[in-house]
């Protein structure tokens, strides 16, 4: 009597005797690769390496993930969840909105939960250009544009990047490079001197 033959399984699936793939799992692989990114950053990073932290096959990080970039887009995305809350600081209204949005900012780099992912995020993007366009992208996609769409200014996307570029400049020096005196500055000395300029940015013609 010949043995029933086993189901085929689909492209990248591993075999369900080689992961554990179980409830929560793809979760549990994007919070490891926050993990291992942030700690070795995107070029050290591998597949295998975050399999093993996830405790899973290799092959079903492929599964859930495709490939290195998309599983380094999805785990940023969870260090930029923050910054999402961006167009909501935005959309209250364009009184105090230079303000608002330089306070949140630096809010979230001055917390050390929140910093350090953030910190792990700019520094690949900044050696890595693979990195760097899954970052644009993100920003671009989940940021930006919904930014853009609550300004009342003419070319509201330019002034929504010239205002992100403003901030991400401030955060460099500050938090990655550490250049004095910004980098001791106290926080809300810097708000009270870049609300202005965000303002001018966002709201006037």
């Amino acid at each position: 009597m010949t043995e029933p033959a086993k189901p085929r399984r689909g492209p990248g699936r591993p075999r369900q005797d080689e992961a554990d793939d179980g409830p929560g799992t793809q979760e549990r692989i994007r919070l490891a690769a926050r993990e291992v990114f942030a700690e070795r950053g995107y070029d050290k990073t591998s597949v295998r390496g975050i399999a093993k932290v996830a405790g899973v096959d290799p092959a079903l990080v492929h599964h859930y993930f495709g490939s290195k970039d998309d599983l380094f887009g999805a785990a940023i995305e969870i260090s930029m969840e923050p910054a999402m809350a961006v167009p909501a600081v935005i959309g209250e209204g364009p009184e105090g909105i230079g303000e608002r949005l330089a306070r949140y900012f630096l809010g979230v780099w001055e917390n050390p939960a929140t910093r350090a992912p953030l910190l792990a995020v700019i520094r690949s993007a900044l050696t890595h250009e693979a990195a760097a366009k899954v970052l644009r992208g993100l920003v671009l996609r989940r940021v930006l544009e919904r930014v853009a769409a609550d300004l009342d200014v003419p070319d509201p996307t330019f002034r929504a990047e010239l205002a992100a570029s403003h901030m991400v400049g401030i955060a460099i020096l500050r938090y990655v490079l550490q250049v004095e005196p910004l980098a001791s500055a106290d926080p809300e000395a810097i708000v009270e001197l870049v609300a202005p300029t965000l303002q001018r940015y966002l709201t006037e013609e």
